[in-house]
């Protein structure tokens, strides 16, 4: 499960992004203040940090300063009522990925959250660049490959996100809707048979017997699993 810090001074935002986030299916770990924050993401290690700016203690910059000294990589969204031009470029200059200003609605910082996870994902941020094995195969997320014996096959961003969500998931069915929206995000219409058939390729590519698949195993009438 993803695990998401978000560090806000204000209760009923803070409260409310924590209830809209975790009815989304991510963890979150609520701060109060910079301080807090500081100490929840050292010990915590999450995936992603949302931050205010004007936060007691430290404010969000300082914050994101401590943070960028211990992880280069993990995913930043700031949140702030300033909307200057020169808050969000120094904001940006300390390794933010992103700025929002308040007020914002639910499903846009649900959406700004799947774009920035699918983006560091992508070029190789966050988490995702870890090696890990499936059965008898090695994936390689840096290299979007994959590896058994000294057979090589090419993977793209998006057959290595498949693989990692049911790879961090393993023994547990992965319901077609779940997939789609990890993968896919907001761009995936649910009617599109895209899913379907990008699994149906990636097994061709990665299976010993395809038709016999020990990777991606299909559970009829639920989803996908990885034993």
């Amino acid at each position: 499960m993803t695990k998401i810090l978000i560090a806000e001074d204000d209760d009923h935002t803070r409260d409310a992004l924590r209830e809209v986030l975790t009815m989304e299916g991510y963890e979150v770990i609520p701060a109060s203040d910079g301080l807090q924050a500081v100490d929840f993401f050292r010990a915590e290690n999450p995936d992603f940090v949302c931050l205010d700016v004007m936060m007691p203690g430290l404010n969000g910059y300082e914050v994101c300063k401590q943070i960028r000294r211990q992880d280069e990589k993990v995913p930043i969204l700031f949140l702030t009522a300033k909307a200057e031009e020169i808050d969000t470029v120094l904001g940006l200059e300390l390794g933010a990925d992103d700025y929002m200003t308040k007020p914002f609605g639910v499903k846009e910082i649900i959406a700004r959250i799947r774009a920035i996870l699918r983006r560091t994902a992508s070029r190789g941020g966050g988490r995702t660049d870890d090696d890990f094995m499936m059965d008898d195969l090695r994936v390689v997320p840096t290299e979007l490959r994959a590896y058994r014996d000294k057979n090589e096959v090419a993977l793209s961003p998006r057959d290595v996100k498949v693989l990692r969500l049911l790879y961090e998931r393993r023994g547990k069915v992965i319901d077609r809707n779940t997939l789609a929206d990890e993968v896919w995000g907001v761009d995936y219409f649910p009617e599109s048979r895209a899913l379907d058939q990008h699994i149906s390729q990636l097994r061709k590519r990665i299976e010993k017997d395809p038709a016999q698949p020990r990777i991606i195993r299909t559970v009829h009438g639920a989803g996908y699993r990885f034993e």
